[in-house]
C-alpha cells in the first residue's frame, strides 16, 4: 500500500492517507499504523466509508474490542458499535451532547479502554470540533514542585463524580451489574508501550484522591486540568466526512464541542479497544 502518515502538530496527531480499511491491510502497514498511534496518540484516517460491521473488523487491526458501559447507545444489529448523536435527550427534555467537557473514556473501569475510535457518518455544516490535550507532554512540562506533589497519589474513579459539571446519561439497569462502583488509579501513569509518564485525571469520573481532603484534592485537580489543557498541549480536530479518528485514552484527554446548529444532525459510530490496568 502507498500509505502516507503525516504529523499534525509537534506533539500530537498524525493523519493517514492512501488506505482503504475495507480492503484489508498488510502486516507492514498494520505495524506502521500501530506505531504511529503509540507515537502520536491521535490517528486520523481520512476518506473511509464503513458500515458498523466493517468498522468492527477494521479497528481490530489495533486490538480487541472493549464492551462499552452504557448499552443505551448500542446499535441493535452490531452492539459492539455505539452511536454518538446530538439528537438524544435527557428524561427532562434537555439535549444531551456526548463528550462535553475534558475527560478520558471509561476511566471508572478496572482496565479502562486503551483507545476510542469515532467514524463520522453525518456532520454539521460547521463546528463540532474535538479537542485533544496531550497529557504526556503536559507531564513533561510540569513545574518540579507540582510534579513532586503527584508522585504516589491515587484517584478514586466512579461512573459519575459528584463534583462533575457535566451530567452523564444514566446507566440502564442491565449495565449496572458489570460497571464497577469505584476503582483506584494512579494520577501519574506509565504508558505500557512507549514508557512515557502522563497525567491521568478525569473531571467527570474522579470522586476524590486517597488520603486527601476534598479541600486539598479538588483544587489540585483543578490546577492540573488548567495546566494540562493549555493550548500548547492541544490538537484540535476539524471533522471531515469519512474521517476515522482514534485516540489513546492512556495519555490524552478529549472533549467535544456543541458549537453548531442543533437543527443539523451530528452522528458518528463509536467503538473502544481493551486496555490494561493503569500503573
Amino acid at each position: 500500500m502507498d500509505v502516507a502518515i503525516t504529523q499534525l502538530t509537534e506533539h500530537t496527531g498524525a493523519v493517514v492517507h492512501g488506505i482503504d480499511l475495507t480492503s484489508g491491510v498488510d502486516p507492514e502497514t498494520r505495524a506502521r499504523l500501530n506505531q504511529a498511534f503509540v507515537d502520536r496518540s491521535v490517528l486520523v484516517i481520512r476518506g473511509q466509508t464503513l458500515s458498523p460491521h466493517q468498522l468492527l473488523d477494521a479497528v481490530q487491526l489495533f486490538g480487541d474490542v472493549f464492551p462499552q458501559h452504557n448499552t443505551r447507545f448500542a446499535l441493535p444489529d452490531c452492539p459492539e458499535i455505539h452511536f454518538i448523536s446530538n439528537q438524544e435527550k435527557f428524561p427532562d427534555g434537555r439535549r444531551y451532547i456526548p463528550g462535553e467537557g475534558w475527560h478520558t473514556d471509561h476511566s471508572n473501569d478496572v482496565r479502562p479502554p486503551k483507545a476510542t475510535v469515532l467514524h463520522a457518518v453525518t456532520l454539521p455544516t460547521s463546528g463540532g470540533d474535538t479537542q485533544f490535550a496531550n497529557m504526556a507532554a503536559a507531564y513533561d512540562a510540569l513545574p518540579a514542585v507540582l510534579s513532586e506533589r503527584l508522585q504516589g497519589l491515587t484517584a478514586i474513579h466512579v461512573y459519575q463524580s459528584s463534583h462533575s459539571a457535566r451530567q452523564l446519561m444514566a446507566l440502564p439497569d442491565s449495565a449496572k451489574e458489570r460497571v464497577p462502583n469505584a476503582v483506584l488509579h494512579p494520577i501519574v501513569r506509565t504508558h505500557p508501550q512507549s514508557g512515557r509518564r502522563s497525567i491521568y485525571i478525569n473531571p467527570i469520573r474522579i470522586e476524590g484522591i486517597l488520603g486527601l481532603d476534598h479541600k486539598e484534592a479538588l483544587p489540585l485537580l483543578d490546577e492540573l486540568l488548567a495546566f494540562a489543557t493549555a493550548p500548547r498541549f492541544e490538537y484540535r480536530h476539524k471533522w471531515e466526512p469519512g474521517d476515522l479518528v482514534m485516540w489513546d485514552n492512556r495519555c490524552v484527554l478529549h472533549k467535544a464541542n456543541g458549537d453548531y446548529d442543533m437543527n443539523e444532525v451530528r452522528y458518528l459510530y463509536r467503538v473502544m479497544l481493551k486496555g490494561s490496568v493503569p500503573v
